[in-house]
């Protein structure tokens, strides 16, 4: 049985929603309830940490502690837009008109 000292609540929906890290090391939320029909493999590793993987060809069942878990954005009906992946904001290089001369 999961605990439920680590389910949050959708900004958009309000939905129940648990957050895990990928094996890429970014945050995915995914639905706080085991679902039979969901892609992703969670579990809790050592130190508490929810991790997930994706379930694939390669390994397609589940090993040891792991339960099948749906990502939210899939079942989300009010998805919130994704946030840039850069940690600097966009921004153009100032370039200053000027008179300058080659220096004799």
């Amino acid at each position: 049985m999961l605990s439920d000292h680590d389910v949050a609540a959708c900004d958009g929906c309000r939905a129940r929603i648990r957050w895990a890290i990928t094996a890429r090391g970014r945050r995915q939320a995914i639905n706080a309830d085991p679902d039979p029909a969901g892609n992703l493999a969670a579990y809790t590793d050592g130190p508490g940490t929810l991790r997930v993987r994706v379930l694939t060809a390669e390994r397609p069942t589940l090993e040891h502690a792991e339960w099948q878990a749906m990502p939210h954005a899939a079942t989300c009906p009010r998805p919130q837009p994704r946030r840039s992946t850069s940690s600097r904001p966009e921004r153009r290089a100032a370039v200053r008109a000027g008179d300058w001369r080659w220096g004799r």
